[in-house]
């Protein structure tokens, strides 16, 4: 029971680290990566947690433009709401943690 439950945690940070999503063209690292100081990072990847958790609910409403099929551009906007907003919480949540949990085009912009 112990040996799955810690197989399970190492896996899922394995997945959950950067180049495993390196398959996925469009996940990119977030931008308090490559600040230096523990500190720093650990603040700058609250704050991005937390935009994008309070945030990432408007790319439903940003997406279905960007694309000249509006359905596509709805499903995007569907899956980046999901993934900015369930990954914003994880970023805030383990702020103490520096592991990246890389968003789609790097999580939430307002362009």
């Amino acid at each position: 029971m112990k040996i799955s439950r810690l197989f399970s945690i190492a896996a899922i940070l394995v997945l959950l680290n950067t180049p495993a999503f390196a398959a996925f063209e469009n996940f990119k690292p977030s931008p308090w990566v490559d600040k230096t100081p523990y500190v720093e990072k650990s603040i700058n990847k609250l704050g991005f947690g937390t935009l994008n958790f309070l945030t990432g609910w408007t790319a439903i409403f940003f997406e279905p433009y960007r694309y000249e099929n509006k359905f596509t551009g709805l499903f995007k906007g569907l899956w980046r709401t999901v993934t900015n907003t369930v990954g914003g919480a994880l970023h805030a949540l383990t702020f103490p943690i520096p592991i990246d949990f890389p968003l789609p085009d790097g999580g939430v912009k307002f362009e």
